[in-house]
C-alpha cells in the first residue's frame, strides 16, 4: 500500500486569498491553564484528543517513535476511526526519522499527514535545516487548545533521565480558540468556512490590549511574508512598556539589538529584568552565544540565571503583572526570521501570578546566578572573536535567504519509499 504524505510549503503560506495576511486581535473571556512539561501537558492534550467528536488539527516540529509518539498515534487512529477528522502537519526535519510503517498506519485510518519540506538524505545527511515548521499547536472541535514549546516526544517527561527537558504550554477554553482553529485550518492548506459556529475574518489588533479585564488572548505568529517580525515586535513593546517587573525564560537566546537595547533600557528606568536562560544547553552553540551577550546586559542591572538542572527548552515571558506570552518562538536568529512560529499573548493577572511563581521557584531551587562584576575577556578576543561571532549569527539568516525558497503548495506524495 502507498502512504500518503502531503508536502507543505515552506516560505508562505497556502496560496489561498482568504488564508493570506491572518491577523489575530485580542479575545476577551478566555480560560487559560498553564501546562508545565509532559506531566501536565500530555495528559491534558490526550484527554481532549480522545473525547474528540468532529476534528482534530495537530501541528508539531518533533514526533518520535516513542511512548509519547506511540500512545499519540494510537489516540489519532481510533480517533479517525470512530469519524473524526484529524490532520496531522509535522515538520520534516523534526520528524525525519519517522518510519514509513508509522505513517502507515496513521494513513490507514485516514489521519490526514502532511509533511513540511521532506527531504532525501545527501550522504546520510538530512539537508532541510531551514524554513522549519517549529509550531506546537492542538486544537480539538474547535473548542480547546493547546500552544506552547512541548513536542511529541519523551523527553518532555522526568522519567527521560538527565536530558528531560524544562518546557510549558497553555490549555485555551473561550473564543481565542477560534482563532486558533481559523489559524490551523488556513496554514494546513484546509478550507476556512465562515458561516455561524465557525471564525469570522479577522480584524487587525491594536498591539496592546486596553480593557482592564482578564482572560484576554492574542494570537501571534511568524512567516516568510508578511509577518516576519510579529512575535519580536511583541517583545519590544510589552518591555517598553514595563514598569515593575520583566522575566524571560528562552531556550536559545540571541535576539538582535532592538530587543537588547529594550531589555536593557527597562532595566535602567527601574524594572526588575531577569533572565533565565540554559545551563546545560542540548546545543552547546546556544550557551557560548547566549554568553556573548552577558556584559552588555548585566552591567546595567539585569539579572541572569542559567538554569542546570537539565536542558531548558521553554519560550515563555512576562511583563508587569498581567502581561505573558507562551508559544514556540525562541529569542534567536532561527526563530526570528527563518522558522514558521506562533505564541499567545495574555493579559491576565492571575495567569501571570502563576507563571512568575513557576519560573522564580525554578530561578531560585535550580539556576546559578551571573555575577554582576564578571572577569572582564580580553580585549583582543572582544574586538575579533566576539565582533565576528555576533555578526556571523545575526546576518545568518539573510545568508540562508540565498538559498532556493519553495513554491507556496500542497502536494500529495504517493510513494512508501519516501525518506521521512
Amino acid at each position: 500500500m502507498n502512504v500518503a504524505v502531503e508536502h507543505i510549503a515552506t516560505d508562505q503560506p497556502p496560496d489561498d486569498a482568504k488564508a493570506r495576511d491572518l491577523d489575530y486581535g485580542w479575545q476577551s473571556g478566555n480560560q487559560i491553564e498553564l501546562l508545565e512539561n509532559g506531566e501536565a501537558y500530555f495528559p491534558k492534550v490526550f484527554e481532549a484528543m480522545r473525547a474528540a467528536q468532529r476534528e482534530i488539527l495537530l501541528e508539531t516540529f518533533i514526533l518520535f517513535e516513542d511512548k509519547v509518539g506511540f500512545e499519540l498515534k494510537d489516540i489519532l487512529i481510533e480517533a479517525a476511526q470512530r469519524g473524526v477528522k484529524v490532520v496531522a502537519s509535522l515538520d520534516g526535519f523534526g520528524c525525519g526519522e519517522l518510519s514509513v510503517s508509522f505513517l502507515r498506519e496513521l494513513a490507514e485510518a485516514g489521519v490526514a499527514v502532511q509533511m513540511f519540506d521532506p527531504a532525501s538524505k545527501t550522504l546520510g545527511i538530512r539537508t532541510n535545516w531551514f524554513r522549519r515548521l517549529h509550531r506546537k499547536i492542538v486544537v480539538v472541535d474547535a473548542a480547546v487548545a493547546f500552544i506552547g514549546g512541548i513536542n511529541f516526544s519523551a523527553d518532555h517527561l522526568g522519567d527521560f533521565g538527565p536530558e528531560a527537558k524544562q518546557d510549558y504550554a497553555v490549555q485555551i477554553v473561550g473564543p481565542a480558540v477560534a482563532d486558533l482553529h481559523h489559524f490551523a485550518l488556513a496554514q494546513s492548506g484546509r478550507q476556512v468556512r465562515t458561516r455561524r459556529g465557525w471564525r469570522r475574518r479577522p480584524q487587525r489588533p491594536a498591539p496592546w490590549a486596553t480593557s482592564e479585564e482578564d482572560g484576554l488572548v492574542r494570537l501571534i505568529y511568524r512567516d516568510n511574508v508578511q509577518h516576519r517580525d510579529d512575535i519580536e515586535e511583541a517583545y519590544i513593546h510589552a518591555l517598553s512598556k514595563a514598569r515593575t517587573r520583566a522575566v524571560i525564560a528562552n531556550a536559545y537566546f540571541f535576539p538582535g539589538y532592538r530587543l537588547l537595547r529594550e531589555i536593557r533600557n527597562a532595566a535602567r528606568r527601574g524594572v526588575h529584568v531577569q533572565l533565565i536562560m540554559q545551563g546545560q544547553p542540548d546545543v552547546l552553540l546556544a550557551k557560548l552565544a547566549a554568553r556573548m551577550l552577558y556584559d552588555y546586559l548585566l552591567k546595567d542591572g539585569v539579572v541572569i540565571h542559567e538554569y542546570c538542572q537539565r536542558p531548558l527548552h521553554g519560550k515563555v515571558a512576562l511583563v508587569d503583572d498581567d502581561w505573558s506570552t507562551v508559544g514556540s518562538s525562541n529569542l534567536d536568529p532561527l526563530s526570528l526570521a527563518l522558522n514558521l512560529e506562533a505564541n499567545v499573548l495574555i493579559r491576565d493577572r492571575a495567569f501571570n501570578q502563576q507563571l512568575y511563581e513557576s519560573l522564580e521557584a525554578l530561578a531560585r531551587n535550580h539556576c546559578r546566578t551571573m555575577p554582576e562584576k564578571r572577569k572582564p575577556r580580553l580585549w583582543l578576543w572582544r574586538l575579533t572573536v566576539g565582533f565576528l561571532v555576533f555578526h556571523v549569527m545575526r546576518h545568518f539568516p539573510v545568508l540562508t535567504g540565498w538559498l532556493p525558497a519553495h513554491k507556496p503548495r500542497l502536494k500529495p506524495i504517493e510513494s512508501p519509499a519516501h525518506d521521512v
